[in-house]
């Protein structure tokens, strides 16, 4: 089995029988399942668990980059021995290329990309091209374009000791898989040359580079070293390099695309000036020829997914390449959170399709832009093969989908104001009734497969629903949350707006509370920092508006406080209602408090679910004399490596460069920190400038005249010597 599941602890509560239900009906060749497990009832190791049994590659999706990077930390553990990968959006900030017409504003492309999220991006597609044994955790970003896995599998480039390539011939090769010349500022995606010795830091790595040494006409030495120390590491036999950039493409498809662009662009103008549309037609000619031009002599250009269906050979209107491209046709997909992914997926077509339609009618884009786009929701089920819905509260699509019969997947219309809902006859089995919804039996026709996990294997009830009257809310939770704070517990707030949880999180830190607020505005690697320090006690309290609701894993929460709960809407419907309260359902003193006039229909549903899930937990502990007993989880590291510490690393580092005058060159060595020293002073980093320019003058008082010295190597040693 290509996948080895590592854990301390067995399946318990509902978990076996989740797991063998959903085993038989993957064998049976189900394309669609849910597993309704409901907040705590272990829903990521029963995932790990199928993967385990069916051992294909797997693609694990969620909505949000703060929950993706919980799966990936979690995954990791279970599977140390295979190839675990983070996909999600590698901007920080995003800004789309726009145009608005009735104000004649055009909005240039603007980002800030996420160096790790790239370099773990990268790492993804090299993994699902070279192992079997690979799962990747992704948000809705996999869907988007991407480079085509043909060609990026062509331009790989193996080496091995013995193979006769000469150094010339690599750094040429460097060069077209888009590797940038860097002899002093050494980084990810560069590569520097010394002579017989090429050191080439890929950009799915981080802190190891790739030394190839030459003798002749033929390696003799590959070795990975510390990219600061320039300490050997490990020696190897064989390495495979991967382009540095996810857009790549050969030199000869790149002048085919070319010859494409510019066919297509007479066209165009032709069409423009036909209708007496001269600017727009000027306009188009004077990018469109830019962008040849930077393709012709960089091989790259700002906004070259615009041309992928050229670049690519694709006709017009045919799917895009994207990462599902790279796993094999019968992989694994697990939607984590599917009622609020499944939707997503299904909404981010037609948004970007409105966008650049603007743009292509004014000239600013070539009609071709119009095929770099996301996937349709019908393209993703073609592209997926077996699906597992993972979620504590299934929507219509997971109802209607999850049965045998089934063969193609079943849209869902959207529901009008006050229509009843079409899932509530699922959602709770007859008064009196205490058998799990799913009587299951893959090979039983018009048996819904969706797969109850309600037992939690640590005994847990579902939390305890209190109602309170809105008068006097913020001073009733001010209260709550001290006597949680006593306890050393802690406390989830959750508001209406961004304006109020921002306002309410200054209020409460003058009560003397530890509090801190999260929403969209806080970049995804904050956010999960911001979650550690919850946990780590460093926050007391946590005040956000929606991102408090799905997956997050926060096992000290002992309650959970929900303002303006009878304000009917997204916020406060059945299934935001019933995830809010879940976040509470991992300690023993879980508590949900609704701060309410009126009982709506969605505070009346979870009232419902409440108290039948809380009716079976309860009998199941009674006839098994379980005890229940608190979640424990060991406090897991961020995604990204702290500042500091990173900084401390460095300063460490360069110290022993300082001392140990015999082992490097110092030249190299008093560039690379010049080169530091500016970086840090244009980021406003003045103490660490200063500590950086302390270093320097050291290094030059041990060698007099060092910038000017040429650089001389023992007798008998080759260029670059070892």
């Amino acid at each position: 089995m290509p996948f080895q599941l590592s854990s301390d602890y067995s399946p318990q509560g509902d978990q076996q029988q989740a797991i063998a239900k959903l085993s038989k009906s993957l064998d049976a060749g189900n394309k669609h399942q849910t597993l309704l497990g409901v907040t705590g009832s272990g829903k990521t190791f029963t995932m790990a668990n199928l993967i385990q049994h069916v051992g294909k590659p797997t693609l694990i999706m969620s909505h949000n980059k703060t929950l993706a990077a919980q799966l990936y930390s979690e995954f990791k553990s279970f599977f140390p021995h295979n190839a675990v990968e983070y996909f999600v959006s590698y901007f920080d900030y995003y800004q789309p290329e726009a145009y608005i017409p009735r104000t004649d504003t055009y909005i240039e492309k603007d980002s800030a990309i996420n160096d790790e999220i790239e370099r773990l991006r990268l790492s993804t597609m090299g993994s699902l091209l070279t192992r079997p044994d690979t799962i990747v955790i992704a948000s809705v970003s996999c869907i988007y374009g991407l480079g085509s896995p043909e060609d990026y599998e062509n331009m790989m480039l193996p080496v091995r000791v013995g193979q006769t390539l000469t150094r010339e011939e690599l750094i040429q090769q460097l060069v077209a898989m888009l590797f940038e010349r860097n002899d002093f500022g050494f980084s990810r995606g560069n590569f520097r040359v010394r002579g017989d010795v090429v050191d080439v830091h890929p950009a799915y790595l981080d802190e190891t580079a790739i030394r190839v040494e030459f003798f002749d006409d033929e390696i003799d030495r590959i070795s990975s070293i510390n990219v600061l120390t320039g300490q050997t590491i490990d020696k190897l036999d064989n390495h495979t390099f991967f382009p540095a950039k996810q857009f790549v493409t050969s030199g000869e498809k790149l002048k085919r695309a070319a010859t494409a662009i510019r066919a297509e662009l007479a066209d165009r103008i032709e069409w423009f000036e036909k209708h007496n549309k001269l600017l727009e037609a000027q306009r188009l000619r004077m990018r469109t020829d830019y962008d040849l031009e930077m393709m012709a002599e960089m091989g790259f250009c700002q906004g070259i997914e615009n041309y992928s269906r050229h670049l690519t050979g694709r006709k017009p209107g045919a799917t895009p390449n994207t990462l599902l491209d790279f796993f094999p046709r019968d992989f694994l997909t697990l939607i984590d959170e599917s009622h609020v992914t499944i939707p997503q997926i299904g909404g981010m077509y037609e948004g970007d399709k409105s966008r650049k339609t603007v743009l292509v009618d004014h000239g600013f884009r070539l009609p071709s832009a119009l095929d770099n786009r996301p996937l349709k929701f019908s393209e993703f089920i073609d592209m997926t093969d077996q699906r597992v819905y993972v979620t504590a509260t299934p929507g219509p699509f997971e109802y209607l989908n999850s049965r045998p019969e089934n063969r193609t997947f079943i849209p869902v219309p959207p529901r009008t104001k006050g229509a009843p809902n079409p899932i509530r006859k699922f959602r709770l089995p007859p008064s009196g009734n205490t058998e799990p919804v799913s009587s299951f039996d893959p090979e039983k026709r018009g048996t819904p497969l969706i797969v109850e996990q309600i037992i939690r294997p640590t005994g847990l009830l579902d939390p305890v629903i209190t109602l309170r009257p809105l008068k006097g809310q913020i001073d009733e939770t001010i209260e709550l949350c001290r006597q949680r704070v006593d306890r050393n517990e802690r406390v989830l707030v959750t508001t209406l707006t961004k304006k109020t949880a921002e306002d309410l999180s200054e209020y409460l830190k003058g009560t003397g509370l530890k509090v801190s607020y999260i929403h969209a505005d806080i970049d995804a690697v904050e956010r999960v920092e911001i979650l550690r320090q919850l946990r780590a006690a460093a926050i007391d309290v946590l005040v956000g508006i929606n991102l408090l609701r799905e997956g997050l894993d926060l096992p000290e929460v002992s309650l959970v406080c929900i303002l303006d709960a009878d304000k009917e809407g997204f916020l406060r419907n059945e299934t935001s209602l019933v995830q809010t309260a879940g976040r509470a359902a991992r300690h023993l003193a879980g508590e949900c408090v609704l701060f309410c006039d009126t009982v709506t229909d969605s505070i009346q549903t979870l009232l419902d679910v409440s108290a039948y899930r809380r009716n079976r937990q309860e009998q199941h502990n009674k006839q098994h004399g379980i005890t229940p007993k608190s979640v424990q989880r060991a406090l897991q590291t961020s995604l990204h490596t702290h500042e500091k510490e990173r900084e401390k690393a460095e300063q460490l580092n360069r110290s022993m460069v300082a001392d140990d005058e015999s082992s490097y060159d110092k030249v190299r060595v008093i560039a690379e920190l010049e080169s530091e020293m500016r970086d840090a002073a244009a980021k406003l980093e003045f103490e660490r400038a200063a500590h950086i320019r302390d270093q320097i003058t050291q290094l030059k008082q041990g060698t007099p005249e060092t910038e000017s010295k040429p650089v001389k190597y023992p007798k008998g040693k080759r260029r670059g010597g070892r």
